[in-house]
């Protein structure tokens, strides 16, 4: 008879002190195996697992888990074929990830000097470069017509080889035919804008999350369905003129949107938060 799941929440891993922290649930449709594979897997990225930890044996897994030990077993296994850990009999499970780089940083204060800057300190890898007719949702952000034409381009950026954003961009016909393939290739796309003769002086910005689909999961090599930051930007020149419409998805673990805030009085009596 399985235990109740409130008696292995607060189960202990003997090898660490941690606690199990997150129960696994067979109601859900997600194989109870691969539950524990996330949970550990996520604890070991999140850096409560360091290299040299030894993980919860087979028994101690299943036992905190109220599942199976062939189940606990898979789960570890899955862990050693990502590279994560390492299986020795008689020794145990140990943790071999050494972390990646630290996350990019961005700011919301001098937003467009952050993106440039991003832009020169990371690579890049384009994967589509076309001109296209203008969809629904781009004609709105670009104040143009589904009869227009607009350049539009998919990248992936790296950080120290490490894929972290899959970008895609649209620009008015007119501004894209201003630079290359290999230009945005080579170069961000703010510094080709401006070699165009654009003056970029402000941006609409939404951040969001959203889900990695089959496409995106691969290509940021994350799972199906893995959570993403999501940012849509609308840029402008010196016109008001929408030059740029950017969605960027972001893996969470390898980029952080910073925001720095003070505390202002507000009307008589009541105070709220700003940015600085």
């Amino acid at each position: 008879m399985k235990k109740d799941m409130s008696e292995v929440k607060g189960g202990q891993d003997r090898s660490t002190g941690r606690g199990a922290g997150v129960p696994v649930d067979e109601k859900l449709p997600t194989p109870l195996y691969h539950q524990i594979y996330m949970i550990l897997r996520n604890k070991i990225l999140n850096r409560e697992y360091v290299e040299g930890d030894l993980l919860p044996s087979e028994d101690e897994t299943s036992r905190i888990h109220n599942v199976s030990r062939i189940t606990a077993k898979r789960a570890l296994n899955d862990l050693a074929e990502e590279g994560l850990v390492v299986r020795e009999r008689g020794r145990g499970t140990r943790v071999v990830y050494r972390g990646v780089a630290p996350p990019v940083k961005a700011n919301v204060e001098g937003m467009l000097e952050n993106i440039m800057s991003m832009g020169l300190e990371t690579e890049v890898t384009l994967l589509e470069f076309d001109y296209v007719h203008a969809s629904d949702a781009v004609a709105s952000a670009l104040a143009c017509t589904n009869q227009d034409v607009v350049q539009r381009a998919v990248r992936i950026r790296h950080l120290e080889d490490e894929p972290f954003s899959y970008l895609v961009t649209y620009v008015p016909e007119s501004v894209g035919r201003s630079y290359t393939r290999d230009d945005l290739a080579a170069l961000p796309l703010l510094s080709l804008l401006e070699r165009g003769g654009v003056e970029v002086t402000r941006a609409d910005q939404i951040l969001t999350a959203t889900a990695a689909d089959a496409e995106v999961a691969t290509l940021l090599g994350v799972d199906l369905t893995a959570p993403l930051l999501r940012i849509q930007r609308i840029v402008y020149d010196q016109l008001d003129r929408p030059v740029e419409f950017i969605t960027g998805l972001y893996r969470p673990d390898r980029y952080q949107y910073r925001m720095n805030l003070s505390r202002i009085q507000g009307s008589p009596g009541q105070k709220s938060w700003s940015p600085i």
